[in-house]
């Protein structure tokens, strides 16, 4: 054998000795062999370990492994043919060939972190997004993503150090800057991102829910909360208002949909002030409309009347009542009006409350800018 060796190494094609030919023959066929049978051998392992699970995202990083491991098997076959025959093809081209090698390893290896970061991103999502509020499914999709963002930062720090020259301190520095930068002028939209996870987290409002607004009028509705703003249902006017979620946290935000007991109690508040009508009428009248919310549908039967003040000839009569069915809140609140009223004219009052004022120096502004 020793003797056929000699023979061999003595036979060249081209420069290089029949021998080497025939070793790198030798270790192409063990790299193929070694492709198909260890790869097929991992991937069974992991398959044996990941079957008890329901998802399906194990399968689809099996599916991003499988392909990549079999090529990383033949980049190194490759990589043991090039040192087998680099004393034959010359210092420049075996470095040539190393770098494009190591390029090659590069891009399968970032093939692989890009693509399973959003299957990585799932997985934790799915592991640790488990709140009672809707937080989790509105962070959820944004887990793969974020993943993704970080894997694409890494591969442009390594690609700018293999294409650009560049240390990754200088890079980081570089990012670094921008993300001031960048920051300064997103500063907004980014405190409206954590303004959510504080609406969430304090349960300020949810989906659904009626609320008041400042500086909206009337009853609005929470139509939808994203992860910047909020989109509002302003029903006297028809209208779909999208507030920052800045705003929401910041502004004053009446919560009707969220109450103290079991029972929903949205109020109806009165002011009657009647002009001079004596003691034992005041009393009477208060004792009637204490029993109304009784006898009208969508009431609670709790109700609070005050006899609060007298002002100048008014008697002042504050009335609370409580609505226990959101869907009759217009209808019980006309119902009530509409019985005081007939208490009223049952009671011989022609008309409520008439305030006078005398503004002498008013009135003749008035006049003289209506001459002018």
């Amino acid at each position: 054998m020793e003797q056929v060796w000699d023979t061999l190494k003595n036979i060249d094609y081209s420069g290089i000795p029949i021998g080497k030919i025939l070793l790198v023959i030798v270790i192409l066929t063990i790299t193929q062999v070694l492709r198909r049978f260890v790869t097929a051998a991992i991937i069974k392992r992991i398959e044996v370990l990941t079957a008890k699970t329901e998802s399906t995202l194990d399968d689809e990083l099996i599916a991003i492994v499988k392909p990549a491991l079999s090529w990383l098997i033949l980049i190194g076959g490759l990589w043991i043919v090039k040192e087998v025959l680099a004393a034959n093809i010359g210092a420049q081209l075996s470095e040539t060939i190393t770098k494009v090698l190591n390029l090659i390893v590069f891009f399968i290896v970032a093939y692989v972190i890009y693509r399973s970061a959003s299957i990585f991103g799932q997985l934790i999502a799915n592991v640790m997004l488990h709140t009672e509020t809707e937080l989790d499914e509105l962070l959820r999709p944004l887990m793969p993503k974020i993943f993704q963002s970080a894997a694409i930062i890494v591969l442009a720090i390594k690609v700018s150090e293999i294409f650009l020259g560049q240390s990754a301190a200088a890079l980081v520095g570089l990012l670094g800057g921008a993300g001031i930068t960048l920051g300064l002028l997103l500063k907004d939209i980014v405190y409206d991102w954590f303004c959510t996870i504080i609406i969430y987290s304090d349960g300020l409002y949810r989906e659904g829910d009626w609320v008041g607004v400042s500086g909206l009028e009337g009853f609005v509705q929470i139509m939808a909360i994203g992860f910047r703003t909020t989109t509002l249902h302003v029903v006297k006017w028809g209208s779909i208002v999208k507030m920052p979620n800045s705003k929401m946290i910041s502004g004053i935000v009446e919560n009707w949909s969220q109450n103290p007991g079991t029972e929903l109690k949205w109020g109806v508040n009165l002011i009657l002030k009647i002009d001079g009508i004596s003691a034992t009428k005041t009393a009477r009248i208060c004792a009637a409309i204490q029993e109304m919310p009784k006898n009208i549908k969508g009431f609670s039967p709790s109700c609070i009347v005050r006899f609060k003040q007298i002002e100048q000839n008014a008697r002042v009569i504050e009335v609370i009542a409580f609505v226990n069915d959101d869907n009759l809140y217009f209808d019980a609140e006309k119902q009530l009006n509409l019985a005081i009223l007939e208490l009223l004219e049952q009671e011989n009052i022609d008309f409520l409350h008439v305030e006078l004022r005398t503004e002498p120096e008013k009135r003749k502004f008035a006049e003289k800018a209506a001459n002018n």
